[in-house]
């Protein structure tokens, strides 16, 4: 490796032992950039760009104090990282989920850089959350959470400043609760300051579904340059909240057929292909467990999770949308795949394959979407999102999916040709980092030592 690139990735990670998210993604990107640092070696070193490029500007953790049904006081931790304004204000989603900690909020916000950087929009990176658990709450312990949460994060936001939008644990409720309180302090209607709102008050059409649609998208764009097509294919999904749901309802509409999607406690495998409007029925209406598709498709299969690697992984496939959660492809499901025949994986979560899977895979010739490429559908449409409140104006839905569309080629586009360039043609994985951190670099350099 490049001695510069050594250095400051032995650094990162003395600096950062604690955080084995964080420094997954930071390997990934400075491994698979070495070509361009190669070309600037001495100015990079002199700037100390990468040295600044893997260090957050700032990171925010304050104590979130909320009152529970029963009258109990309950504190959790939330978590705010300011990555980069580099190309614009931050920008990136609110995570509660029980696993929330700062190496995750690290990890997600510097992928959010690149993310941001390949969709061609001015939003910088970041991310947030907590460890707060929605499941099993009611709407009042919800709100009451949310209101806390925005109390102290409000004074670090703003349509200028920082962009929150959800993620895993944040729907379009959350993000009620989180604007009315947001409002409530700040005595304004500002409603470009948190996206992924409802659409009578300020939210886009297909923001919902841009991250699945986008996935499939990008999906579409990289079987084609490899003479395919998603028509008949199959299809294996992870995950059933809206990434997944909706990368189902596109795949669909592009010809292919969905046999299996999963949740935290298993998957259902329907040879006849997935019953959809049910999984909705399921997910979105009764937030209900993935089990329960069995009551109307009794012949379906359940296969329950007993380990790490998912059962969903073992289904045979063409394509696999891996759209749950980081890390929940292992190198013995990439294996399982392989074996299985698969030709590509495009990542709807942000970064669920494991870096072993990863290297496997590619070694193997299966093709790569990475997720800062393939989901960043919904960051784009967010930024969409952004642009209607500052005009007070909305787009249609077939416009905005216009919009989302042309996107996605284009990312494709830049992945494809950066990797051209620097000698890993079709390996997207380091095409969408190169891609990305070029523009980054530049940006940096402009901007002085900031």
């Amino acid at each position: 490796m490049n001695s510069y690139l050594d250095k400051v990735l032995k650094a990162t990670e003395e600096n950062n032992v604690h955080e084995p998210e964080f420094l997954q993604a930071v390997k990934e990107v400075l491994t698979t950039v070495e070509p361009v640092v190669n070309s600037h070696n001495e100015e990079y070193k002199n700037i100390a760009l990468l040295e600044r490029m893997v260090e957050p500007e700032r990171i925010i953790s304050f104590r979130v104090p909320w009152v529970n049904d029963n009258g109990q006081v309950i504190v959790n931790r939330g978590y705010r990282v300011q990555f980069s304004s580099l190309i614009g204000p931050y920008k990136g989603g609110l995570r509660f989920h029980p696993s929330v900690n700062q190496s995750i909020m690290k990890f997600l916000a510097f992928e959010q850089i690149f993310k941001n950087a390949l969709t061609g929009l001015p939003i910088g990176g970041a991310k947030g959350g907590s460890d707060f658990d929605p499941k099993g709450k009611s709407d009042n312990e919800i709100m009451k959470f949310c209101q806390s949460f925005m109390t102290e994060l409000y004074r670090h936001i703003g349509q200028d400043v920082d962009v929150p939008a959800g993620d895993i644990g944040v729907g379009s409720r959350e993000i009620g609760y989180l604007f009315g309180q947001y409002k409530r302090i700040c005595n304004a209607y500002e409603g470009g300051v948190l996206t992924g709102k409802d659409v009578y008050y300020g939210g886009s059409l297909a923001r919902k579904e841009a991250t699945g649609y986008g996935l499939l998208f990008f999906t579409r764009e990289m079987l084609a340059a490899h003479g395919q097509n998603l028509q008949g294919k199959i299809v294996t999904i992870s995950g059933s909240g809206n990434v997944a749901i909706y990368a189902c309802e596109k795949a669909t509409v592009m010809g292919a057929k969905v046999v299996a999607m999963s949740d935290s406690n298993g998957c259902i495998y329907d040879e006849n292909g997935i019953d959809l409007d049910l999984v909705k029925q399921i997910k979105e209406v009764q937030r209900g467990r993935l089990k329960e598709y069995l009551q109307k498709h009794p012949n379906a299969k359940y296969l329950e999770n007993t380990n790490e690697d998912s059962p969903v992984w073992t289904i045979k496939t063409d394509i696999a949308l891996p759209c749950a959660t980081q890390n929940e492809l292992t190198l013995n499901s990439a294996k399982k795949l392989v074996e299985n025949g698969v030709l590509a994986i495009a990542e709807g979560a942000n970064m669920p394959c494991t870096q072993e899977a990863t290297d496997y895979l590619l070694k193997k010739g299966v093709l790569i979407g990475p997720a800062k490429a393939a989901n960043a559908g919904g960051v784009a449409t967010s930024a969409i999102e952004m642009s209607q409140n500052s005009m007070r104006f909305y787009y249609t839905f077939e416009e905005v999916e216009s919009k989302l569309e042309q996107i996605m080629i284009n990312i494709f586009k830049s992945c494809s040709s950066a990797a051209d360039k620097y000698g890993c043609s079709g390996n997207y994985v380091a095409g969408a980092n190169i891609a990305a951190f070029q523009k980054l670099a530049k940006s940096m350099r402009a901007q002085g030592i900031v």
